[in-house]
């Protein structure tokens, strides 16, 4: 039997997530592997935007500075240096997790990398701290290289895991990707693209659910921005021959 540990979007949110992968019993207190996840029966998926707190206080709680000013350098600097600080740690556990966490780029990770969209919180503040072209500073060579080689899309069988939806062109954040209603409404007004796309069951985070993971058993999908109230999805494949089972699905509050 294979387990995979779904999590949300992070969005800089790292004590959340590490209570998530303790409470799933795959790290220990002090950031180790566990057993567990060393000894292949579990598999952690990140669904990415690792990146880029979501609001002005949780740029604040990060940075030290109350009230966070994307306009100060200082301030800027502050947010990416605890970030990196961040990453560092989770790429070194990715590193020794025997190739048992795998993550997904978002469009913020992206935006983080190339700068060619400056995105901003639901607040209106924008996301500066890693754009040297407005004061802030530039992921560090391993951390570039680390995001670069991130998946747009991880398949396990027919089950399909990516950070927005289920078309290719929703992995693409390109300027089509900004302009286009699809990505944020898919779920809502196309819910049959995942069948459509001959997927048993889909998983997709980048649309924020405030009230929780957003289960479509109709449709065989699962919202799962929800890690800021405390969720993530567990989904057990019976069998590792026939993985093109349906996976048994479940909502796990930490």
């Amino acid at each position: 039997m294979l387990r995979v540990i779904a999590v949300g979007d992070v969005h800089a949110n790292w004590p959340a997530f590490w209570r998530a992968l303790q409470s799933a019993g795959l790290s220990d207190e002090d950031g180790n592997p566990s057993v567990r996840l060393l000894s292949g029966s579990s598999l952690v998926l990140l669904m990415g935007d690792l990146v880029h707190p979501k609001t002005p206080e949780d740029y604040a709680r990060i940075s030290g500075y109350r009230p966070f000013d994307d306009q100060n350098k200082e301030h800027l600097k502050a947010a990416a240096d605890n970030q990196a600080y961040a990453l560092r740690k989770l790429r070194e556990f990715s590193f020794r997790s025997g190739g048992h966490l795998k993550i997904l780029l978002g469009n913020h990770d992206e935006s983080a990398l190339s700068h060619r969209h400056r995105l901003k919180s639901g607040a209106h503040l924008q996301h500066r701290e890693f754009d040297p072209s407005a004061g802030g500073t530039p992921l560090d060579p391993e951390l570039r290289a680390w995001f670069l080689g991130f998946a747009r899309e991880v398949v396990i069988g027919r089950t399909h895991f990516a950070h927005v939806g289920p078309l290719p062109s929703m992995s693409q954040y390109d300027d089509f990707f900004y302009a286009d209603q699809d990505p944020r409404q898919w779920f809502l007004a196309r819910p049959e693209l995942v069948a459509e796309c001959g997927w048993n069951f889909g998983v997709y985070g980048h649309n924020l659910m405030p009230g929780g993971i957003r289960m479509d058993r109709q449709h065989r999908f699962a919202m799962i921005d929800a890690l800021e109230c405390g969720e993530y999805l567990e989904l057990r494949f019976q069998s590792s021959e026939d993985l093109d089972t349906p996976p048994s699905v479940r909502v796990v509050r930490f």
